[in-house]
């Protein structure tokens, strides 16, 4: 969000900014983004919540929120467009907005769904995901899993019970798919072709079918990765200078457990190893070879790496292919699996579900000793210098608002 912001004010385009607060709200703060909140803010236990019930992770039978939440934030943001005469809604995740945008009749505009839409699960390019959306599914085999996943992400309605109770009370228009609910009016796809396996102009001419918001349409950026304005301290500077490999551990929307595993499964090696700790307590971990830091710019980290392990979100992948970095994912959720097979089918990533972390210590060793993948990064690399993904997104959101 902060590079749409940068890019859209570059455009001369009138931006405000509003979130639900949070633990890194300070990061806006820190860019000198001026900003509103909306609702009574979350608490760090609140977003813990959210991150432990988000889509993969918590029961589909929920909807991150419960009925009383999505309607005060629903009617504060409908409140907050009115007021201010808000045109388009940009957002990337804030997934009450599918509804305040139709109560205050604005144009909605997302990226949170990054790869995963519907011409990609059309095509048959979903893996078979590491945990699945429906428990049932848990012991399936990965040809049946792989199945289901790309034929029913527009038939099942999970985690959007919620959202539909609420919509239906307030008049507007219900979300009828797990697919819809990652969806805007316009939703814009932050990878390019050559790695989504998706020409731009297929993306555009795509339509929705049943399961789908008759308004959602597609449109091709290049990739949408933070440059964290936040300086890099002496001290990881100096630790990433040592001799050897060194690896960056940055499993941020994680449960502190797996980062845990991860740590005890990695320090058996002969490694120095960042960890960007984000809000977890995890300053025990730290040795000589083990570095425990907060929030960290990635951008500036991942170029001095040999090996980047995340869990697979959008903008820690593409932070790793714009750096030349291999990566290895830990995925949480199936928009994460797909990020990480994409870039596992160019040679420049390999996944490990976190049932199989005790594989990490092997996959990891196998990665710093070879050096394909590295190159497979860095092809990607100069695929990625080439795109400027926050202009080509700023550009549609200014004529978005014409």
């Amino acid at each position: 969000m902060l590079e749409l912001h940068r890019a859209l004010t570059s455009l001369g385009v009138q931006v405000r900014v509003a979130t639900h607060g949070g633990p890194h709200e300070r990061l806006l703060t820190e860019a000198g983004v001026a900003y509103d909140v909306l609702g009574p803010g979350l608490s760090d236990a609140r977003s813990a919540a959210f991150v432990a019930s988000a889509i993969g992770q918590g029961d589909p039978r929920q909807s991150m929120y419960d009925d009383a939440e999505i309607r005060l934030y629903v009617q504060a943001e409908a409140e907050y467009f009115r007021r201010h005469g808000i045109t388009v809604a940009v957002t990337g995740f804030t997934l009450t907005t599918l509804l305040s945008s139709r109560l205050a009749g604005v144009r909605l505009i997302t990226e949170h769904a990054g790869s995963f839409v519907p011409p990609v699960f059309e095509r048959r390019l979903l893996p078979a995901p590491s945990r699945p959306v429906d428990p049932r599914l848990k012991h399936a085999p990965d040809w049946l899993s792989r199945f289901l996943i790309n034929r029913t992400t527009n038939r099942t309605t999970a985690y959007c019970g919620g959202f539909n109770r609420v919509a239906e009370a307030l008049g507007v228009e219900q979300i009828p798919s797990l697919a819809a609910l990652l969806l805007g009016d316009l939703s814009l796809v932050p990878e390019i072709p050559e790695v989504l396996g998706i020409s731009a102009a297929d993306l555009t001419a795509w339509r929705p079918g049943k399961g789908y918001r008759p308004s959602s349409r597609l449109a091709n950026v290049g990739p949408l990765f933070a440059h964290l304005n936040v300086p890099l301290p002496n001290r990881v500077e100096k630790f990433l200078t040592h001799p050897g490999p060194t690896v960056y551990l940055a499993m941020t929307s994680t449960p502190p457990n797996l980062v845990r595993q991860a740590v005890d499964a990695l320090s058996t090696l002969d490694i120095r190893i960042l960890i960007a700790g984000t809000i977890h307590d995890l300053k025990d971990l730290a040795t000589d070879r083990i570095m425990i830091e907060g929030v960290l710019p990635s951008h500036l980290v991942m170029p001095q790496v040999d090996l980047a392990i995340t869990t697979g979100g959008q903008g820690s992948t593409q932070t790793a292919m714009a750096s030349g970095t291999p990566l290895l994912g830990i995925p949480l959720h199936i928009e994460q699996d797909l990020n990480i097979a994409l870039l596992e089918r160019q040679g420049a990533a390999r996944h490990l579900p976190p049932p199989h972390l005790s594989q990490l210590t092997q996959l990891a060793t196998e990665m710093l000793n070879n050096p394909s993948h590295q190159r497979a990064a860095e092809r990607i690399q100069k695929l990625y210098a080439a795109a400027d993904g926050p202009t080509q997104a700023a550009e549609l959101i200014a004529h978005a608002t014409i």
